[in-house]
């Protein structure tokens, strides 16, 4: 990476919130001998059991596979496992939600339970598990059914789970007899504290993630549109801003973000640029009852679009969200392999912290990264989600990058194989142990060893 962009990754503030980028993450995800290298805790050990491939001195366990019984008793762990997130219990426990991203051709269904269920014609939702300080698992059970297509999400800094859904089908639309498109806050020790009850007002669309102020209250949404129009990006302003479990049910206003001059996203090209006077409009009709939201009438001035608009999280004093790709054949204003911005409330600016080729010396292939955490000792955790095998990819603050685990499940055929995306990579509270699943066959792991080495 040239001097020019590290400076500019200075100024941006993404070094200041444990993010920095150089010429060596073009290895992160090409899954090269180079992204092998000193950096890490060694090359990757092939598992005898055939699950997960792990550096030496490393092990893992696994909490829960789908298909088994529910430690509850209320049904079969559910498939197509994805976000997750772990929170503190007692006596040094940990709580995790996990997100199921059931379509209503899952193939087992998030089971249905009294108090707990939106839509009994759907078979998304979340899971809770509770584990002791050594990593045992005490309890699994359903914590909201009836959902569709939950696929991330995010914490909240008052210690629940926002699951999202990455749809906007309506009642009578593939059985479902509700709408759907909505965010739904779960309590990760006691479900029914939150039960299955939607936050009508953040909007009804293809939520990917969200990330909250922790001061402001403000809660940032990101839309995953396949199509064009393409998604938005989108803030909440709660009638409570204090937060609180139940506080976004109090409602409040959606509004959708507008770059002034820009109206897609990826037509900015040059890593740095930076916008002022950034401005928010609010959303017309946030439950899209006519009309989905991307394609609804904000002015003379139109809205600001992109595609693929996947991960949000907060680091510092800004929002982060990723663009995963844009393709101009697709409809786009350019092309590229991933974009991340940055944007900073209190100056209303926006900034391209990064973007990955075409037109620049960064390059990506075909595959994208999905979920990212920050990891022990600083620096990233990605899920690899593409082709081939699949990985998990570390990242330190220094821009070295490492392999961190390997999928060894197959799911493809002999003559054509497949392995199963990575998704949810998240830390235990005390930074040991690493969580992770794989989406197909749902598998969740929890990874210990020497992370502070």
């Amino acid at each position: 990476m040239s001097a020019t962009r590290r400076q500019v990754l200075a100024r941006t503030g993404a070094v200041g919130a444990g993010i920095a980028f150089t010429g060596a993450l073009s290895e992160l995800f090409a899954g090269t001998a180079a992204a092998h290298g000193k950096a890490g805790y060694g090359p990757l050990v092939p598992d005898p059991k055939g699950l997960l491939d792990l550096p030496k001195g490393f092990r893992y366990r696994v909490l829960s596979r789908e298909g088994d019984e529910l430690r509850s008793g209320e049904g079969k762990v559910p498939s197509n496992h994805d976000g997750m997130a772990a929170f503190p219990g007692k006596g040094g426990g940990v709580h995790l939600v996990r997100n199921h991203e059931n379509r209503v051709t899952g193939k087992i269904g998030v089971p249905t339970v009294e108090g707990l269920t939106y839509d009994r014609a759907a078979k998304g939702g979340c899971t809770a598990l509770a584990l002791d300080r050594r990593g045992n698992v005490l309890d699994e059970r359903v914590a909201i059914a009836g959902t569709a297509v939950n696929c991330a999400g995010g914490p909240t800094p008052w210690g629940t789970w926002l699951t999202c859904e990455e749809t906007e089908d309506k009642a009578g639309t593939n059985g479902y007899t509700k709408d759907h498109g909505f965010i739904f806050e779960v309590d990760p020790v006691d479900p029914r504290r939150t039960g299955a009850v939607p936050l009508t007002a953040m909007g009804r669309f293809q939520h990917e993630a969200i990330a909250v102020d922790p001061r402001r209250g403000v809660v940032y949404e990101t839309e995953d549109a396949f199509q064009k129009p393409f998604g938005l990006f989108y803030r909440f302003l709660p009638e409570k801003p204090g937060g609180g479990r139940g506080s976004l049910r109090a409602g409040g206003r959606l509004q959708a973000m507008r770059v002034p001059g820009v109206p897609d996203l990826s037509s900015v090209q040059e890593t740095g640029a930076r916008f002022d006077g950034i401005e928010w409009v609010d959303v017309p009709d946030p439950l899209a009852a006519r009309t989905p939201i991307r394609h609804q009438d904000f002015g003379p001035k139109g809205i600001t679009h992109a595609q693929k608009l996947e991960g949000c999280y907060w680091g510092g004093s800004s929002v982060y969200f990723v663009s995963s790709f844009a393709r101009s054949a697709e409809g786009s204003a350019g092309d590229h392999f991933g974009q991340v911005w940055r944007y900073d409330p209190a100056g209303r600016r926006l900034t391209l912290v990064i973007v990955f080729g075409p037109s620049t010396d960064i390059r990506l292939p075909g595959e994208s990264p999905d979920n990212i955490c920050l990891a022990t000792g600083g620096g990233l955790m990605v899920c690899e989600d593409g082709d081939g095998a699949q990985h998990v990819y570390g990242l330190t603050r220094r821009g070295e990058v490492y392999a961190m685990a390997r999928n060894r499940q197959t799911i493809g055929t002999p003559e054509k194989p497949e392995w199963g995306e990575f998704a949810g990579v998240t830390f235990s509270p005390d930074h040991d142990t690493m969580y992770v699943n794989c989406y197909t066959p749902g598998t969740t792991f929890a990874v210990t060893g020497p992370w502070h080495k």
